[in-house]
């Protein structure tokens, strides 16, 4: 396996949409033996599928490709072949003729179905559609065996979680190695940052405030002759059933930190939000800010933040107080009670690995090694966590975990086909129907 810093080429899933753990809780179990393994693969050429074939799936096909050195992508699926045949193209550009491709024509999957195709061919799958879908895809990959990375979050709704953590069981029984796309666990400052807090160098967290504040994504217009199921899939940001708003799309990055650095999830939220700037028809049913307080059971309160609106502070961060000092992750500090720099993360210069491959890298070698990685179980909890938020400011209403988890809300549906009508349709002058805090409620 190549050194990481032979591996050439190498694109983050970001860069490549702009193109064309180690923690505590469970997340690496501890290595099985040869006996108890199910899927021991030694040597032997590792089948890859890619389901979901935009900018993000196909970073992270690129990331699996490069993560072993005997793998090779034999199928893809997506909903459109526009899609697939793009990133088809971009993925063998990026390899100039390696023998890492070999996806044949009968093996391009199209439709709501495409995925089951790809799948059955596969050893492991790359689950990177909308988000929406994610339950049933990962549903259907450990049902028949198959390691799977999958892009966060895993659900737009509480009926998804469950599913999700139902599947992450079933996963940890087959000995399935399941990595999921919060790739903070898998970053060099941010686990030496929670070894530190681990460690007690800020005493036990009292509160914190996580933030995603940007100016937002892109938006893609609507094309004459478009069903509305097809517009919405194609500009699948800005409906829930499919991205379930940028609280969870994005902000679910920065909750998870907390969840982690903290130990526990939340035992209830309550905050605020609305779309004030971002409020066109284009822009679908989702708000453009979210302010939330989850309140977890140890007493430490976590102020959360995310908004898309241009022209303000942009910042996405993490940082905690403790009893006995405090932390800021993007600046790499850990200061005393009177401010005093007690400790700088060494290496800010954009040297360490990245996290990104890091994931895939460690999926491989895993799966190599015979050992698990059950990432399912917390993916699942840190979106319950997002859910939860955006329920509070929707309703207005304090949300408790049980209540969210329990939920009967769903808003994807089980099975999806070009005759599907979509949950939320537009009035007569196209605009959607958006959450009204003291109206809006959930069962």
């Amino acid at each position: 396996m190549k050194n990481q810093n032979e591996k050439s080429k190498e694109v983050t899933r970001r860069t490549f949409v702009k193109q064309s753990s180690l923690m505590a809780g469970g997340i690496l179990a501890a290595p099985l033996s040869m006996n108890s393994m199910v899927n021991v693969y030694g040597d032997k050429k590792l089948k890859l599928a890619l389901v979901g074939c935009g900018g993000r799936g196909s970073g992270a096909a690129v990331q699996a490709l490069t993560a072993d050195e005997n793998v090779e992508l034999v199928a893809m699926a997506d909903a459109f072949a526009d899609r697939l045949e793009g990133s088809l193209k971009a993925i063998q550009e990026h390899f100039e003729g390696e023998k890492k491709i070999a996806v044949k024509e009968k093996n391009k999957y199209v439709g709501f179905d495409a995925y089951k195709k790809a799948i059955d061919l596969a050893d492991v799958v790359i689950l990177a559609t909308p988000p929406g879908f994610r339950p049933y895809h990962f549903e259907y990959a450990i049902q028949n065996g198959k390691h799977v990375f999958m892009e966060k979050p895993v659900a737009t709704d509480p009926v998804g979680v469950r599913k999700v953590l139902e599947m992450a069981k079933l996963a940890k029984q087959k000995r399935l190695n399941v990595v999921v796309g919060l790739q903070r666990h898998y970053q060099t400052n941010y686990l030496d940052l929670y070894n530190k807090v681990q460690q007690g160098a800020i005493g036990k967290i009292r509160s914190g405030q996580v933030y995603w504040n940007d100016a937002g994504v892109w938006v893609r217009k609507r094309e004459t002759g478009q069903s509305e199921l097809e517009y919405q899939m194609r500009n699948w940001y800005y409906f829930n059933w499919l991205c379930g708003d940028h609280i969870l799309e994005q902000h679910i990055h920065n909750l998870d930190v907390a969840n982690w650095f903290l130990g526990e999830y939340p035992v209830s939220a309550q905050g605020m939000g609305g779309r004030q700037v971002r409020n066109g028809k284009e822009y679908g049913e989702i708000f453009d800010h979210h302010f939330v307080e989850f309140s977890y059971g140890s007493g430490a309160v976590i102020a959360s933040q995310c908004r898309h609106q241009p022209g303000c502070m942009s910042r996405v961060d993490e940082v905690f107080q403790g009893t006995e000092g405090s932390l800021n992750i993007g600046k790499g500090i850990i200061s005393d009670l009177n401010g005093n720099e007690m400790y700088k993360y060494p290496n800010q210069s954009n040297q360490d690995p990245n996290p990104y491959q890091v994931e895939h890298d460690r999926l491989f070698a895993s799966i190599r090694n015979n050992e698990v990685i059950s990432d399912a179980e917390n993916g699942a909890k840190s979106t319950l966590t997002a859910i939860m938020g955006r329920m509070a400011t929707y309703s207005g209403k304090i949300v408790t975990w049980e209540e969210a988890l329990n939920s009967n809300h769903q808003i994807m549906p089980a099975e999806v086909d070009w005759n599907t009508m979509p949950p939320a349709l537009p009035n007569a002058e196209g605009y959607y129907p958006i959450p009204t805090p003291g109206l809006t409620t959930f069962e």
